[in-house]
């Protein structure tokens, strides 16, 4: 079957998008168009509503009819995009279908990884629900659908965990895929995770923990061995299944042996954190003030990555937009798991300040190292267990021969 880069289907998760975007949208306009007509100095404090004079009486009576404007305009949003969504949700049992193409899933990705706590809240039908695929199909988690999904499944098994605004099929990048160079020279069934990198990492570290479970109890033989590669995000997302894993004594935990990180912020983003400082330039000025709205509607998942927060504890109360400093409750790697790290720099040879400035392009070398100066969040690596590439990006990681013969060695090594 042919597949498709957009299903029609896909129409009822967009047009939900674009209603909510036309409605933050005017609310944002009706917000500037007000500070405007306040008329404080650009970088005032406060902007009060104006009560004397003639400024006071105009700004009275714009404010009234303006309303009148914003509120008709939200008024004609809500009743289109009902009757859209009431159309379009016939039209979903029909097309449900149909094959996906890997741009398609690649755009959904996207737009799960900046938007997906919203969607989930909204029940949008773009939203990517957690579980384990093959080929880019879900997989059951019942022997009987394990043992049909997957030829001659063995009892090491190698899970892999994509990283921000991803997916399981992007593991293949210029035709290298490393889960599968490794499984096959070490015996290992690969299985892939896809999940929605919107939420908080904390959220989807929990439902990591107790999918693993679920898989362990329903692998088609005796489960032997786990080996965990997570690529980016996708290792903070681990970090955190450990957490939770050992409140609920899981039974997955015994298994694993080995966890690798690779390319993952482990004290932060630098991308993250420059979006912080532009929400604190915008709100330096009331003119400007309502523009930092726009960037407040990045998600949960993105504002983790500013300091690496893995668990409930490190965001419940606070601002997550607010310019914090960090407040991990949580920082240590997991015991009794051998822990290896593999970062990159774009630069080809060391230097400290480009490591800290540019990192890979998205990770600080530091970050992905699990070096901080404070003592108590500095993650322990053994020795051996770090290795840096030079001249390499982010996603370069992703297709790096290098980067796969380092990770079969470590796979290599006897525990």
């Amino acid at each position: 079957m042919k597949k498709k880069h957009v299903h029609l289907s896909d129409l009822h998760g967009y047009s939900r998008l674009a209603i909510e975007a036309t409605l933050g949208v005017t609310d944002l306009v009706e917000a500037m168009h007000h500070n405007i007509l306040k008329l404080p100095l650009p970088f005032g404090k406060t902007a009060k509503e104006p009560r004397a004079g003639v400024h006071g009486a105009v700004y009275k009576v714009l404010q009234k009819s303006s309303g009148l404007v914003y509120d008709s305009v939200r008024g004609v949003t809500k009743l289109v995009g009902g009757g859209l969504d009431a159309a379009l949700s016939h039209l979903e049992p029909e097309l449900a279908h149909l094959n996906s193409s890997d741009e398609r899933a690649a755009i959904v990705s996207i737009l799960n990884g900046v938007l997906g706590d919203h969607m989930t809240a909204h029940d949008n039908p773009l939203t990517i629900q957690m579980g384990f695929r093959r080929e880019g199909k879900p997989l059951n988690l019942t022997p009987d659908a394990l043992a049909n999904a997957i030829p001659n499944p063995q009892g090491k098994v190698l899970i892999l965990l994509h990283g921000h605004c991803m997916n399981e099929l992007q593991w293949r990048r210029n035709g290298h895929d490393h889960g599968e160079v490794l499984a096959a020279a070490n015996g290992y069934t690969p299985m892939y995770l896809r999940y929605n990198s919107g939420l908080h990492i904390s959220k989807n570290g929990r439902a990591f923990a107790d999918l693993l479970e679920e898989m362990v109890r329903a692998w088609p033989v005796p489960v032997e061995e786990i080996c965990i590669v997570g690529y980016s995000m996708g290792g903070l997302v681990a970090r955190s299944a450990f957490h939770y894993g050992t409140q609920a004594q899981h039974g997955w935990l015994q298994y694993v042996h080995k966890l690798m990180f690779v390319g993952t912020p482990h004290h932060g983003s630098m991308v993250e954190r420059a979006g912080n400082m532009v929400d604190l330039a915008l709100e330096v000025s009331p003119y400007s003030e309502a523009l930092s709205r726009l960037g407040k509607i990045r998600s949960a998942g993105t504002t983790d990555l500013r300091h690496g927060n893995l668990i409930d504890e490190d965001w419940e109360g606070r601002n997550r937009f607010a310019h914090a400093a960090d407040q991990r409750q949580l920082s240590q790697l997991p015991a009794g798991v051998h822990c290896y790290a593999i970062a990159a720099m774009i630069a080809k040879e060391h230097c400290e300040v480009r490591g800290k400035l540019f990192g890979d392009g998205l990770v600080p070398l530091k970050s992905a190292l699990g070096h901080h100066q404070d003592e108590d969040r500095a993650l322990t690596f053994p020795e051996g267990h770090r290795k840096v590439f030079y001249g390499m990006t982010h996603l370069g990681l992703l297709d790096s021969p290098e980067v796969c013969a380092q990770l079969q060695s470590w796979i290599a090594e006897k525990a």
